[in-house]
């Protein structure tokens, strides 16, 4: 077969095809994703609520913003409560979801439509599954309150969404349930790619399944580990929709987390400067995260 080789001026024609073929991706991230961003970092420094909006006079404040959100009690406990409702949403997921794709790594015979039946909880929309969860935890007929007391758990019903010592705690219940299948599923692709060889090996050489599972599944399975942690952080951070559904931020601010905080200063009180500061220092988190992550990810590929 005769090679073909081609020539600069042929190579810099396809170099410039490639560029119009992401132009249209690179124009709608730029309007899109790019554009709101940096206008939300620009009103974060400037004096914008109702009273000037209409008459466009727009002062410039420096950090003004910044110091007044941070210095509000309320943004201490949507901090704090964003923090709790990440880290232990991250904890019952992970640990559930680890557990589901271990079990249903075993091949049985209804494994497969087990496992496809428990995705539904993640495929449904989020204002479904909070109104969903919002009755299952009503103290009048909800049925979670009916199975605790039928097993001996509780003798009267919990006000779950109703209180502020179980409210944040209802929240991070709808949302591990809807997580647990996404780890599940994750987990369960990073499984299979571990070649059944290494456990036979291990198993010649004596080793049982806890040692198999300490010194071949959990080092072989860390790049999907972190990657299940990473997003399942930044899902789990930036949540608005389940909170603002279940509880919107309340009873008395028990369940307010820095998304439903901007919204509120934005949309409810019409400081939009505020809001916007808010919104920035969630955003500065996540990035914060993100480098974290890749810098972990980038040992790996060392």
């Amino acid at each position: 077969m005769k090679n073909f080789k081609l020539t600069e001026g042929k190579k810099d024609i396809i170099a410039g095809y490639i560029y119009i073929y992401i132009l249209p991706a690179l124009i709608f991230m730029l309007v899109l994703i790019g554009y709101p961003i940096i206008y939300n970092f620009i009103i974060s420094f400037q004096d914008l609520n109702a009273m000037n909006i209409s008459n466009g006079i727009r002062k410039f404040i420096g950090f003004g913003n910044y110091k007044k959100v941070l210095s509000d009690e309320v943004m201490t406990i949507a901090f704090k409560n964003t923090l709790i409702y990440t880290f232990a949403s991250l904890a019952f997921q992970f640990t559930i979801g680890f557990a589901l794709a271990i079990f249903f790594s075993n091949k049985f015979r209804l494994a497969k439509p087990i496992r496809g039946f428990m995705v539904i909880s993640y495929m449904m929309p989020i204002t479904v599954t909070a109104l969903m969860f919002k009755f299952m935890l009503s103290p009048s007929n909800g049925i979670i309150n009916d199975i605790m007391m039928g097993i001996g758990i509780i003798n009267k019903p919990i006000p779950w969404l109703l209180q502020e010592s179980t409210a944040l705690w209802g929240v991070i219940m709808a949302n591990s349930w809807i997580g647990i299948p996404f780890n599940m599923l994750l987990l369960t692709t990073g499984l299979s790619n571990i070649p059944e060889e290494i456990y036979e090996s291990a198993a010649v050489d004596g080793a049982n399944g806890f040692r198999k599972f300490i010194n071949i599944t959990l080092p072989l399975l860390k790049p999907a580990i972190l990657s299940v942690l990473m997003l399942g952080f930044v899902y789990t951070f930036k949540v608005f929709d389940l909170v603002f559904v279940m509880t919107s931020g309340g009873p008395v601010n028990s369940t307010e987390v820095l998304s439903t905080f901007s919204y509120r200063l934005s949309f409810k009180y019409y400081y939009f400067g505020q809001g916007a500061a808010v919104a920035n220092i969630l955003f500065l988190c996540l990035f914060a995260v993100a480098l974290v992550y890749l810098k972990l990810i980038g040992k790996e590929d060392v």
